[in-house]
């Protein structure tokens, strides 16, 4: 009996457990509770102002603001690359810190201050919304919502005679509004030259400082000082109009540079000219420009049978890199029939100039450019009286970036009411584009400027009411345009033969008073005698 009453105990307890086990199993799924009630789901309207402060913090700013944009798919993007931005930034601030440091050692002892660890640790920056703002500039604008709770491991250790101490930075969170332009935009990859930064509002910074393993930070009054005194500085240096400009491209290879003043070439003679002609003395005239410019060249008139001629003929030329261009002047020998021979030729670097002073050279002429060449001969001999006036804005306001970064203060150049702006200077007419123009035949649309007799014409576009032109043009006058209009049509042009082969799209007259006073306009005009048209113009005055 003692046998079966334990086999069939055993029997019971295997039976009996998986039994019990799917009984509750069914129990437990297709019974319902019913204590349990749906919650009370309300606008946030409804709620009072406590909860209502409570939960504002934690919204993102594109539930906050309808300008600003939710951009997952961007944070999705900076979690992935993020292991890969930690080493880049930070071997940006390596790079950037040393020579910093290195000002400091020998000071008060210091043997040596270096990173012993820097990483910006595993958790990325978060945007929690991003502002796109559409301008008339080549350029985009944004301005995202950053927030940083990141846990970075920076330890940077100073040695201090027989000491090593050791500075730790610890739970560093981040709460900033910067705007970031993306200028100018150019047709070369990544198609923006420079990255300026801003902040649009002071920053919040929050962080533990260790020092030897102590939390500083924990000092009563030290927290809140330490706090002013970052957001303090920092607006100083980046808080709006104060920018940081990152160049990404060359000037030279992504924009055009812009005219930095005006270059006054006056060729007086020339001496002991080669005689090129067989039966009698030779024709010089003189062709001069500047290095890396497309416009054709300035010419002096011809003088007949002189082989020691003078010109004292005066002439101006736009100087957009004083550093590096060069003046190229050529003497030809004019000739009736056939090409005209050179007579020789001779380069002024423009930075042996000095502003606003008056120098005359006497200038060797040779065959050719390579004027290192012992075996090249004297060709005569050239005067020219050189004198570089930049303008103004550039002459007393020119600031930029010597070693990559460069921190620059937004500034408008405003002439004063009372302050009538008087002097020589540069009408600089950029044609950026038309929107919406229609000709009633063909849409060919092309540009012309008319300014005081001078008729200035872009590039034809086919087939578009959209053209984008980015044509500049150039007006160098002795005094201020003021009172004076400026006339501009769209006009277009009929590709083949026909009658009434050109049509207006519409023109504008632009009262050039405010661009002399307020030294720059850019500007979309309705254009006259057209239904939608639009032009954008960019017109600058710039004074020596």
């Amino acid at each position: 009996m003692g046998f079966l009453s334990s086999l069939l105990d055993i029997v019971g307890f295997g039976i009996g457990i998986p039994f019990g086990l799917l009984v509750g199993f069914f129990l437990f799924v297709y019974s319902q509770p019913k204590d349990v009630q749906d919650p009370d789901v309300r606008p946030l309207s409804e709620l009072d102002s406590s909860t209502l402060m409570d939960l504002l913090p934690e919204l993102p700013f594109w539930v906050k603001n309808p300008n600003y944009d939710r951009v997952d798919w961007l944070n999705k993007f900076i979690l992935n690359m993020w292991p890969y931005l930690d080493k880049a930034i930070c071997d940006t601030i390596r790079s950037m810190a040393q020579p910093i440091f290195a000002e400091y050692i020998g000071m008060y002892q210091i043997e040596a201050i270096e990173f012993e660890k820097l990483s910006l640790g595993t958790l990325p920056p978060i945007l929690h919304g991003i502002k796109v703002y559409e301008t008339n500039e080549k350029e985009l604008a944004m301005e995202p919502a950053i927030k940083w709770a990141g846990n970075p491991n920076i330890i940077l250790v100073l040695k201090w005679l027989p000491f090593r101490i050791t500075i730790q930075l610890v739970d560093l969170q981040i709460f900033a509004a910067p705007r970031i332009t993306l200028k100018p935009l150019v047709p070369t990859f990544p198609c923006f030259a420079s990255l300026v930064l801003s902040l649009m509002e002071k920053p919040h910074v929050d962080f533990g400082l260790k020092i030897l393993g102590g939390d500083i930070m924990s000092i009563p009054g030290l927290y809140r000082f330490v706090q002013e005194t970052i957001k303090r500085e920092v607006a100083k240096l980046y808080l709006w109009p104060q920018t940081l400009e990152i160049p990404i491209l060359d000037a030279a290879t992504g924009a055009i540079k812009k005219p930095v003043g005006i270059l006054h070439v006056k060729v007086v003679r020339a001496l002991k000219l080669l005689k090129m002609d067989f039966l009698g003395a030779s024709d010089p005239y003189v062709k001069l420009s500047l290095s890396g410019e497309r416009l054709p060249a300035k010419k002096t008139t011809v003088k007949r049978k002189n082989l020691n001629p003078e010109w004292n003929e005066k002439f101006k030329l736009i100087v957009r890199d004083p550093q590096a261009q060069v003046l190229q002047l050529y003497v030809y020998d004019w000739d009736k029939v056939g090409a005209h021979d050179k007579l020789g030729m001779q380069l002024v670097p423009l930075k042996l100039l000095t502003p606003h002073e008056t120098q005359e050279f006497t200038l060797d002429l040779f065959k050719n450019t390579n004027l290192s060449d012992p075996q090249q001969k004297q060709r005569g001999k050239i005067v020219v009286e050189l004198t570089f006036d930049p303008f103004k804005e550039d002459h007393e306001c020119y600031s930029g970036p010597l070693d990559g970064y460069g921190r620059k203060e937004s500034r408008i150049s405003r002439a004063s009411d009372d302050d009538t702006p008087s002097g020589a200077g540069l009408l600089l007419v950029t044609i950026q584009g038309a929107e919406d123009v229609e000709g009633q035949r063909h849409n060919n649309p092309y540009a012309v400027i008319l300014f005081r007799g001078e008729k200035k014409k872009t590039k034809m576009m086919k087939k578009t009411r959209d053209p984008q032109w980015n044509e500049e043009f150039q007006f160098m006058l002795e005094e201020p345009p003021l009172s004076e209009k400026i006339h501009i049509q769209v006009i277009s042009q009929r590709s083949g033969i026909g009658f009434r082969s050109k049509e207006s799209m519409g023109h504008v007259d632009i009262d050039l008073t405010d661009v002399v006073h307020n030294g720059r306009i850019n500007h979309k005009y309705h254009l006259i005698n057209s239904k939608n048209g639009q032009i954008h113009l960019e017109i600058k005055w710039k004074m020596i």
